[in-house]
């Protein structure tokens, strides 16, 4: 077992609040992502697993002991920092195999796991360079490969593949996945990209100047976030909020956007959330149904389309399949389903509909 808990646990850097009274439980054989903002206490939160930072107040268990007082090394968890931590003066070879040549393992078996970490990774060719010799993203890779060919009881990673180009980086968290499938071992996976999150992770941590906002699966968080916070991280482009005003059988923007035949809506709705994908566009005609947006600006990105909208005083992202005949300053009818609409407090919590 190698569930992972936090208990009321807070750290502070003399007046950085780092990480507030967090408690939560990282499942045995879970991938877990914690997704926030630079700052947010992401890298904290792994530095407290691995041992390297003590908490100020809480409790810290692994696989059920706990860990507050116990070293790094007897932890047995391994680590991807973001700066890879590579030793320069050995071969990626000798830095893959050093975790096992450290803890005397037999040859035989360092050199089948080092095979087989190396044909996952797609590295075989490079093991003989050292790291000054490799690109950023081979260098990733080789720290990546050190951290899988152990057998630990948890895997940290550090937003592990942020120096990767784009088609390397989705080929290897795809990877990634499927190692921590084979494996079956905890993975607690820390990254600033959104896409990263929802893809790989079972569930996600939301994290706010050192707080957890919301714990949950990438499809609960993004159909039913918890706050407006929650619901602007999550969605590329991200939700449209807008001011609430209320009216006969409906609810309307404020700033005259757009109009919902909605009676469930909650009474004390002060903004309303409208993912960019929900968002209805219409040839304009008097009388027709939707409210009146005029075109400000047309991104086409292949399988799909952005509009940005001016209607009323707000700017409104529409996201639209494929390549639509539509083009700036036209006039268009938007509309919204009222099923599709999120509802938000005063203090910007969802709201229970």
């Amino acid at each position: 077992m190698a569930d992972i808990v936090f208990r009321n646990v807070t750290k502070r850097y003399g007046n950085t609040l780092a990480v507030d009274d967090a408690s939560f439980t990282v499942n045995d054989n879970e991938f877990f992502c914690f997704f926030g903002p630079p700052l947010s206490g992401k890298s904290t939160i792994l530095r407290l697993v691995l041992g390297l930072e003590t908490p100020d107040s809480g409790e810290i268990l692994i696989g059920g002991r706990p860990v507050n007082t116990v070293s790094p090394a007897e932890r047995n968890v391994a680590m991807v920092f973001q700066n890879l931590a590579l030793f320069p003066h050995m071969s990626a070879l000798d830095n893959v195999r050093f975790p096992l040549v450290e803890r005397r393992v037999a040859e035989v078996d360092i050199k089948r796991r080092v095979a087989d970490v190396a044909a996952k990774l797609h590295i075989g060719h490079i093991l003989h360079k050292p790291p000054g010799q490799l690109s950023g993203g081979e260098r990733q890779r080789v720290a990546i490969a050190r951290a899988l060919v152990r057998d630990p009881n948890a895997y940290l990673m550090d937003d592990p593949i942020s120096a990767l180009d784009a088609r390397l980086r989705e080929e290897t968290r795809v990877e990634l996945k499927r190692i921590q499938r084979e494996l079956g071992k905890t993975l607690i996976y820390v990254t600033h990209d959104q896409e990263e999150a929802m893809s790989v992770a079972d569930r996600i941590a939301m994290l706010e100047d050192g707080r957890i906002r919301q714990i949950g699966a990438p499809a609960e968080l993004y159909d039913h976030p918890a706050s407006t916070y929650v619901a602007r991280l999550l969605g590329s482009p991200m939700m449209n909020i807008l001011k609430s005003a209320r009216g006969e059988g409906r609810v309307e923007a404020a700033e005259g956007t757009i109009r919902i035949a909605d009676k469930t809506a909650p009474a004390d709705t002060v903004e309303i959330g409208l993912r960019p994908e929900d968002i209805k566009v219409t040839a304009w005609a008097d009388g027709g149904l939707g409210r009146p947006a005029r075109v400000f600006e047309v991104e086409p990105l292949g399988g799909y389309t952005v509009v940005t909208l001016a209607a009323g005083q707000a700017r409104l992202k529409a996201l639209l399949r494929g390549q639509p005949d539509i083009r700036p300053d036209a006039m268009v009818a938007i509309s919204c389903e009222p099923a599709r609409v999120h509802y938000f407090g005063q203090s910007g919590g969802a709201l229970a509909r």
